[in-house]
């Protein structure tokens, strides 16, 4: 009879081939504004930079609230660690990091934010570019 299970030396080289955090990033100009996205796995915390300046920006966590009453769609709070303390912040940080955290199985998003341009129409382009560096 064949075997076709890999051996346990063999899995254990494919396991030990595949890093530990897993990072994607990509480039896209969005209304006419040069837009750079990183995307890093972490077994904890998805980490996103989005920047239209070079720069980390303004950091912000966002977290699934565990005491939301329906869990397939938990509340989200943000907080900023890192930078200016602004409402659009806010904003924009739970309409493009929501989504993440809900298909990483609810883990929270750590969310650098360095925008020219935070229109709703950009926002939404940005998600897409986000999504593009899925590695969750």
């Amino acid at each position: 009879m064949l075997n076709l299970q890999p051996s346990i030396k063999d899995r254990k080289k494919t396991m030990s081939t595949q890093p530990l955090i897993r990072s994607k990033q990509t480039e896209k100009s969005i209304n006419g504004i040069s837009t750079q996205v990183v995307c890093t796995e972490f077994s904890n915390y998805i980490f996103i930079v989005l920047t239209q300046y070079g720069k980390i920006g303004t950091l912000v966590s966002v977290t699934p609230d565990s005491r939301s009453g329906d869990i397939s769609t938990p509340m989200f709070t943000t907080k900023v660690l890192l930078g200016k303390e602004e409402a659009l912040t806010h904003v924009c940080a739970k309409n493009l990091a929501t989504f993440v955290s809900q298909e990483a199985g609810n883990r929270p998003v750590l969310l650098g934010l360095a925008l020219k341009d935070s229109s709703i129409e950009a926002i939404k382009a940005m998600k897409d570019v986000i999504k593009s560096c899925q590695v969750w």
